[in-house]
């Protein structure tokens, strides 16, 4: 097995927590380089790590095989670009894009340049999504009426990320969080036929959309999607009802606290939640009423990279391709459009 090399675009939040760490102890993977342009945080973490100061300098790094790109949302794009026109493979981190136009170039220009491009959709490995995908697969709810997602924080304030609260493109919480919330549906719904929105700002000062709720229209049954930052005690994160019956289930994954506290990925009982967060479900089956908790799957993270590592090394499918991930940015412009406009969009 011959491990790839891998480089990070950055070594803040997103690096430290949610890239180095199964880099680093995945043995398919080698956590190569790191471009920092003034610190050196990585290195005092991993100390065989090599430290670029410029982003051209490290993709000359002929050693390198995989660039994560994990910058500000606005510079994705750009960052990417460069990236592919190095003939390196590259995660980006979500968004994908601003628009779709720009996805649709980064699809094309991968596929001139061979390399491999995926968007680091990783909250579909977590331990609560991925149990609610068992639950409708195993058809447990009889035909859909109706779902509700919420992805919702306590956090009044603003970021100290001064790029998260300036109004640029990419920028709000319907770019951040509104982005796992619409892969999650799309994956397991597909695109819908139609999309509402309203979008506002509740924090004082802010200047960036931190509210959202969507309505995505199916042929027979509606998805929603919902997220604020004045949310103090949540209502359960999934929510799903169908003409069988119903499943409600707290978002309650456990990978990001635990890597915020420094467990490492591996780790005994890595991504298993508490019993007390499992999944209600209230259905019926051959003609008996059933109302049981459900058994949590566990979460991880590493799923991706170990995708990653078969679609660089075997010619596999990536394990969000730029494809799905566009698709993600086609309802977010046309969430913006209902927004302004006030009407449902078809898509």
């Amino acid at each position: 097995m011959q491990p790839i090399n891998t480089a990070l675009c950055s070594f803040g939040m997103s690096g430290r927590l949610f890239h180095a760490p199964f880099i680093s102890v995945n043995p398919k993977f080698n956590l190569y380089g790191v471009f920092e342009r003034t610190k050196n945080l990585a290195k005092a973490i991993y100390p065989a790590v090599k430290t670029f100061r410029s982003l051209e300098s490290m993709l000359a790094d002929e050693a390198i095989e995989l660039v994560i790109v994990n910058t500000p949302n606005i510079t994705h794009y750009e960052f990417a670009k460069k990236v592919v026109n190095a003939g390196k493979h590259l995660v980006i981190e979500k968004p994908f894009t601003a628009t779709v136009t720009e996805a649709e170039e980064l699809i094309a220009l991968a596929k001139k340049k061979q390399v491999v491009m995926s968007v680091y959709h990783n909250r579909r490995y977590d331990s609560d999504f991925k149990t609610v995908q068992k639950i409708l697969n195993e058809g447990c709810l009889g035909i859909m009426v109706e779902a509700e997602f919420h992805y919702d924080r306590f956090v009044p304030e603003l970021s100290y990320k001064v790029h998260k609260e300036t109004p640029t493109d990419a920028v709000g919480s319907l770019y951040d969080l509104g982005s796992h919330l619409i892969d999650q549906a799309l994956q397991l719904f597909g695109l819908p036929k139609a999309v509402f929105a309203d979008l506002d700002t509740y924090r004082p000062n802010s200047k960036v959309a931190d509210y959202f709720d969507l309505k995505l229209y199916y042929p027979s049954h509606r998805v929603i999607l919902k997220s604020s930052y004045f949310v103090r005690e949540p209502l359960p994160g999934n929510i799903i009802h169908g003409t069988q019956g119903s499943f409600i289930k707290p978002k309650a994954d456990v990978q990001e606290k635990d890597l915020q506290a420094g467990k490492m990925p591996g780790a005994h009982n890595w991504g298993i939640e508490p019993d007390n967060e499992k999944g209600l479900l209230h259905t019926e089956k051959d003609g008996k009423i059933i109302k049981e908790f459900i058994p949590t799957l566990n979460g991880n993270y590493m799923e991706y990279y170990n995708g990653m590592y078969e679609a660089v090394r075997n010619n596999k499918d990536a394990p969000v391709t730029g494809k799905d991930a566009m698709q993600v940015i086609k309802v977010i412009e046309a969430a913006l459009k209902s927004n302004k406009e006030r009407k449902v969009i078809d898509l």
